[in-house]
């Protein structure tokens, strides 16, 4: 944590030393470059210098160049846009920004430090910002216009993977296809109770006239604590149904009752409405599992298991009929591969558990029920079955279609992107101060190159 506030600070002292430099008059901002009718300016490019060391990144001039390509070519996105009548609407822009200052808050300890370090409202910083951020999203969907319609043929993959250097080709690990079965212990109306009485007790704090925020801070256990449980403008579909109804219920100042969802015990409190959507501030107390109420869940697990081992039960049929994990179970508890939609996965990207469970199992076998986590961290029983494995291999088209596909896709991305930024390069005048040609990543916007600019892209 004190690398990032450290971070921080070398940020902020960037942004406030160009305040006072440009607002006092002794250094005149300067147009570094121009892209058709619009201009970057050299404070454009060291905002977003400041706002990466914000997020962690280690001082390095050189990262400015980057920048200021970044900047061209979202000029060019955003004026295409602008053509193609592409809009975003003040809620996105609202929604990134409050992600962002979420994001800013949490690296330097608090709001009332933030502030203290812009030397402004974060509501001032969000303003000034708001300009710049509504262009990039332009810019954004724009891009996503370009590439919507990309797709790879069979025969398009199959000449990328000959287009490579063969003797170059990776070198996959060992991998897997595994399936699950999770069972989350569930506590009885009793066993929950101590739950809903800590919640109500932190409710009345704030009927009796404790700041709400500072009660969230102190006590609740959502990711929106630091922030005073405040969870910023959101639709009625952003949140579970309980949360929703209870949100679009109350009139703004009202504090709710408590309430439960999957996460736990909720109160809240309506700090604004906006058309359809509104802005609460909240405080969770989740829900954890008792000695007995684990002890439930492995003796189900095992009561599974035993059925699905004994050829009474599929693997299939179990896990659609009793997996608690929603994202598997209507697959039949098969696990996917989250970066390129396979079913197989490295064994080095598996967890401790997961690996240490099936690393002596022979393909068709199960491993017994042990005790894990779900992605949110709480305590479940699972137990995963091995389905198939395959050893280590030099990357090729049969075994290793998914991947290569995924690659060949890229390219051809990359290669529509460059396309059209050299068509629209052609076709507009773009001139960049000649300290910042040094780069030669700049020089790309002003000779007659071929080079593919794939770097430049908004993700």
């Amino acid at each position: 944590m004190k690398k990032y506030i450290s971070l921080l600070g070398i940020a902020i002292a960037t942004i406030i030393g160009l305040q006072s430099v440009y607002g006092q008059g002794r250094l005149v901002d300067r147009v570094v470059a121009t892209v058709g009718s619009s201009i970057i300016l050299q404070s454009d490019v060291e905002m977003q210098y400041a706002q990466n060391l914000a997020q962690g990144m280690k001082p390095d001039d050189d990262f400015k160049c980057y920048i200021l390509q970044q900047l061209v070519t979202q000029k060019l996105l955003s004026q295409q846009a602008a053509i193609d009548s592409i809009e975003v609407s003040e809620a996105e822009v609202d929604d990134n920004l409050n992600r962002r200052m979420q994001m800013m808050v949490r690296q330097a300890g608090g709001k009332e430090r933030l502030e203290e370090f812009l030397n402004r409202s974060l509501l001032q910083y969000k303003e000034e910002m708001r300009p710049n951020i509504a262009e990039q999203l332009k810019a954004q969907r724009m891009q996503q216009t370009i590439v919507s319609k990309i797709a790879v043929t069979p025969a398009e993959v199959k000449q990328y993977f000959e287009s490579l250097d063969q003797d170059s080709l990776p070198y996959f690990n060992t991998e897997v296809e595994i399936g699950e079965i999770v069972i989350k212990p569930e506590l009885t109306k009793e066993e929950k109770e101590q739950f809903r009485n800590k919640a109500e007790g932190y409710r009345q704090q704030v009927l009796n006239g404790s700041d709400f925020g500072t009660v969230a801070r102190l006590y609740s256990e959502d990711g929106s604590a630091p922030y005073g449980g405040e969870l910023g403008f959101a639709t009625r579909d952003s949140y579970v149904k309980e949360f929703s109804a209870m949100a679009f219920k109350l009139k703004e100042g009202e504090v709710s009752p408590v309430f439960e969802t999957q996460f736990g015990f909720h109160f809240l409190q309506v700090l604004q409405r906006r058309g359809e959507e509104v802005n609460v501030r909240h405080v969770l107390i989740k829900k954890k599992p008792t000695s007995a109420s684990l002890q439930r869940a492995k003796a189900k697990i095992d009561s599974i298991y035993d059925k699905v081992t004994d050829g009474k039960l599929t693997f299939h049929s179990a896990a659609v009929l009793h997996s608690d994990n929603n994202e598997t179970k209507f697959s039949g508890g098969m696990i996917t591969n989250q970066e390129d939609g396979s079913p197989l996965i490295q064994i080095d990207r598996l967890d401790k558990e997961t690996f240490t469970a099936i690393d002596p199992l022979k393909v068709g076998q199960y491993s017994k029920s042990f005790l894990s986590s779900d992605q949110t961290g709480e305590q479940v029983y699972k137990f995963i079955y091995l389905k198939s494995r395959i050893a280590p291999h030099k990357a090729n088209l049969e075994q290793d279609f998914a991947k290569i596909q995924e690659a060949a896709s890229q390219d051809k991305v990359n290669r529509t992107l460059s396309e059209w930024f050299e068509q629209r390069k052609v076709g507009t005048f773009i001139d960049i101060k000649e300290d910042f040609l040094t780069c030669d990543e700049l020089k790309l916007w002003l000779n007659n190159t071929d080079d593919v600019i794939a770097q430049t892209s908004f993700p």
